[in-house]
């Protein structure tokens, strides 16, 4: 199914609410989503030889996303992105038990998370999508009815703009993102090992062996995880080293560097074969760089091709891993009466 999607096999009920494919457009940019997951499941980019490649990993219809949502292709994670140690926080001396979904640990909001529901939808324009979805109270394990809107646009300066926002009626944690996996070279290309990447963080948080958190912040600098300056992703990636051990390759959060309360640069990836540029920009303190480690061949793309091993990568913005039980992490505790609003934005050139 290279380079095109059929709209039918996306357009189904679930639970009653009615799934549909949307397409936004705006120059060069052409991005297909389903309101299942809040889910990205192409964006179109043009390469160095004016060519329009998907850039975006993702499945060739709603059947096999059901199937695998443990993979997370495209999805708007929620209610909190990343892991969270044994699946358990407290808020004012109240704890709260969630589901644990990876080993001991839970991992992007249990095992509904907000990537397995239907989203409410709007589509004001071409380049718009609006997606809304209340979070009852305690939905694993969470409190709070969580009123929940994700805006996606295509911007006039060729960038995917992501606006999240959020309510709650009782204290709760927040922690919103998109888990698009990115192949720069397009959608089964192969390898992302020699794409170049950049990280703007002059730190990191090294983890455990179950990939949580220490709570220390590390520097990058003399360390395989020092991207301040372009590397190509496969060039330190399998050099003796704990961290790299415990992730089987890049699984980590990046401390941003920068003004946290602006929209500041973040990262910047270089696609090796086609030309094409990603940059990313957020209001967040931190991003996951997730190399594809355990891409596993089990997943058929709607190109055809499967998701193998280190095919694709992951930036995804985010505040940091296990943040409500570290109380030196920036605090993801959203209160009633208090918005959760935060914005990233991925922007396309060719170079």
């Amino acid at each position: 199914m290279a380079n095109t999607i059929k709209e039918e096999v996306f357009n189904t009920t679930i639970d009653g609410k009615s799934v549909k494919l949307f397409w936004l457009q705006r120059k060069d940019l052409k991005m297909a989503m389903t309101n299942y997951g809040g889910r990205i499941i192409s964006l179109f980019v043009m390469d160095k030889n004016g060519n329009r490649i998907d850039v975006n990993i993702g499945r060739g219809n709603i059947k096999e996303y059901i199937e695998s949502p443990e993979a997370y292709f495209g999805a708007t994670i929620g209610r909190v992105g990343n892991r969270i140690a044994n699946g358990r926080f407290s808020i004012n001396g109240d704890e709260y038990a969630l589901p644990t979904n990876d080993n001991k640990n839970t991992l992007h909001g249990g095992y509904k998370g907000f990537q397995d529901v239907v989203w409410d939808a709007e589509q004001p324009d071409g380049h718009t999508l609006i997606l809304a979805y209340t979070s009852p109270d305690m939905e694993e394990g969470f409190p709070g009815n969580l009123q929940a809107k994700v805006t996606y646009s295509i911007t006039e300066n060729n960038a995917v703009r992501i606006e999240y926002e959020a309510t709650t009626d009782k204290p709760t944690v927040v922690n919103l993102t998109n888990h698009a996996y990115f192949n720069l070279n397009g959608e089964g290309s192969g390898t992302i090992l020699d794409h170049k990447l950049q990280i703007n963080a002059d730190r990191f948080t090294p983890v455990d062996s179950g990939l949580i958190p220490t709570g220390e912040l590390r520097e990058v600098a003399s360390t395989p995880f020092d991207f301040r300056k372009q590397h190509t992703i496969g060039e330190r990636i399998e050099v003796a080293n704990e961290q790299l051990e415990f992730g089987n390759g890049y699984d980590h959060n990046y401390v941003l560097n920068g003004d946290e309360n602006g929209l500041h640069h973040a990262a910047k990836v270089i696609g090796d074969k086609s030309g094409v540029v990603m940059e990313v920009f957020t209001e967040e303190p931190g991003i996951q760089f997730y190399s594809g480690n355990f891409m596993d061949s089990k997943n058929t793309l709607k190109s055809g091709a499967k998701d193998d091993f280190r095919t694709a990568f992951c930036l995804e913005t985010q505040h940091f891993p296990d943040s409500p039980n570290q109380p030196e992490f920036p605090s993801i505790q959203l209160n009633p009466g208090d918005i959760y609003h935060t914005v990233t934005e991925y922007r396309f050139s060719v170079r």
